[in-house]
């Protein structure tokens, strides 16, 4: 059995002023630290749910042609934001790598076009391995400060273990803050979740409003 060790969250969150829809894990899988990104187990089905679900959506918004204001701010785990809502439209629309095979810069393009902020409730820990079961010792991202700058209606906790997590450090502090969002859990797209299959957790993510890529105008 893995031995308790601490662990830090190592990156920022992915999120700009415009970003709408907040979507949490509990904790980096020591696969995604490596990495320095989120989901980043080769197992976990995230980045495939988005993907489908997406791929759904746009297939009725390429038409559309909206493409808005192309700028964004700084919280996007160090990438060059210029033009990203843009290019990630762009790259959709020519067919581009699906989400699971694309690169960190893509993944971070493709979801600040959809106006989707990516965190996690906990900064730090104690854990053994990956499992979110064993966490002791949390202390919590401000997830106050990532809601009042921006437009945040709305979270998705990607397991119950993260939707617990949330409802115990960081509900009290949004209550303080006379922040009211409502709290959506999602079945974990972790490799733990094997009773799950690709296409149940495709279809228990279909609750998440999703918000066409138009690039933001106010």
């Amino acid at each position: 059995m893995n031995e308790y060790e601490h662990v830090e969250h190592g990156f920022g969150p992915i999120c700009d002023a415009q970003s709408e829809i907040l979507i949490l894990g509990s904790m980096p899988s020591p696969k995604s630290r490596a990495a320095g990104f989120y989901y980043m187990h080769p197992r976990n089905r995230f980045w495939q749910v988005l993907d489908a679900l997406y791929s759904t959506v746009e297939s009725n918004t390429v038409e559309s042609n909206t493409v808005g204001s192309k700028t964004v701010d700084s919280k996007t785990n160090g990438v060059n934001t210029n033009d990203i809502r843009t290019d990630a439209i762009k790259a959709r629309e020519s067919d581009g790598p699906r989400l699971p095979e694309s690169s960190i810069a893509e993944k971070t393009a493709f979801l600040l076009a959809h106006r989707i902020a990516l965190w996690d409730v906990l900064e730090s820990c104690d854990i053994r391995g990956a499992s979110d079961a064993s966490i002791r010792n949390p202390v919590p991202n401000d997830i106050v400060g990532l809601i009042r700058h921006s437009r945040i209606h709305a979270v998705y906790a990607t397991g119950r273990r993260a939707a617990d997590l949330y409802r115990r450090y960081s509900e009290a502090s949004l209550r303080d803050a006379e922040i009211t969002v409502p709290l959506i859990a999602l079945p974990s797209t972790s490799p733990a979740n094997a009773a799950m299959s690709l296409p149940q957790l495709i279809e228990a993510y279909r609750c998440i409003t999703f918000t066409e890529p138009t690039s933001g105008k106010p």
